[in-house]
């Protein structure tokens, strides 16, 4: 029996071996979903995909999600990672979009390239579920968790919960320096997710390292199996229907790249892109990918 054929591609990588790694097994075989949770849990990236298919059904293509410790319905950075791959070793030629069928429903991924013509994608981006908004926490509460003052919250926005099809909860701060001093408090984490239907939390806040970028953001989520995750799609695309939602740079579009990941040593950048209102918000997340290994699984 030949072994699983595999790529470990970067997804919102600026450089290489940057931005969120991921392990995407293309299946020459029927494996089941205990087989699939194991291949992830000794893979060990925050997210292994499965594309249990090469060929396209009902439009798109048949993709499983896996972190360490459970599946997920959805997630950003796989559905890019994933994408890629189906168009660079499956169709093995330029597209101009793929459609993923995830647990959550049919996500469209669209691509373009460069003026090289190599046929490489220089830029994904997907379009993600319509957000939905939960419930608004007191600061307090949070602040405790994030091991933060009350005073380094921006108040004038609430700290609420998004979900494009996995929930987060939003957490808007005044400073860089604030973002960067967060230590969570473990104990405190965890009895704060019993209560709530998000069990990650994004910090984000208006400055930056760079002044190409307008926000910059760190994600949480050990109870989904990341202490700290380096680039976040599906908490980012939750965070682009929030913007909107409160008029957060005042209008009701915005376009905008997000810094991620830099006090883990994994500097990333994504692409924020929505619009609309209530909810009827259109929200986009997008960012480059690069193949950085291939191999068999045995």
């Amino acid at each position: 029996m030949t072994g699983l054929p595999y790529y470990v591609v970067d997804v919102f990588a600026e450089t290489k071996y940057a931005g969120n790694p991921l392990a995407v097994f293309v299946l020459n075989r029927a494996l089941d979903t205990s087989q699939m949770q194991q291949i992830a849990k000794e893979i060990n990236y925050s997210e292994t995909t499965f594309i249990t298919a090469a060929q396209p059904h009902q439009g798109g293509y048949d993709v499983r999600i896996f972190t360490p410790a459970q599946e997920l319905p959805f997630a950003g950075h796989p559905t890019l990672g994933t994408a890629y791959i189906l168009q660079q070793k499956v169709l093995g030629q330029p597209v101009a979009q793929i459609t993923l069928n995830l647990a959550v429903g049919q996500i469209p991924v669209t691509l373009t390239y460069g003026k090289d013509g190599d046929g490489v994608p220089e830029y994904l981006w997907m379009e993600q579920k319509a957000p939905t908004f939960g419930r608004s926490l007191p600061v307090e509460a949070v602040a405790a968790v994030l091991g933060l003052d009350p005073e380094a919250f921006d108040t004038r926005f609430p700290l609420e919960e998004v979900s494009t099809g996995v929930p987060f909860l939003m957490a808007p701060l005044k400073t860089l320096a604030a973002l960067q001093r967060i230590q969570v408090q473990r104990d405190r984490y965890f009895q704060l997710i019993e209560t709530l239907d998000a069990k990650a939390i994004l910090a984000f806040c208006p400055e930056t390292r760079s002044a190409d970028n307008q926000l910059s953001a760190r994600m949480f989520g050990e109870a989904l199996g990341v202490i700290e995750d380096p680039a976040t799609g599906s908490a980012n695309g939750c965070l682009a229907g929030y913007l909107v939602k409160h008029r957060y740079f005042g209008g009701d579009r915005i376009s905008v790249r997000v810094e991620q990941g830099y006090e883990i040593g994994r500097p990333s950048l994504l692409l924020l892109e929505a619009e609309g209102a209530a909810d009827q918000i259109r929200v986009s997340v997008g960012g480059r990918v690069s193949l950085v290994a291939q191999g068999e699984f045995l």
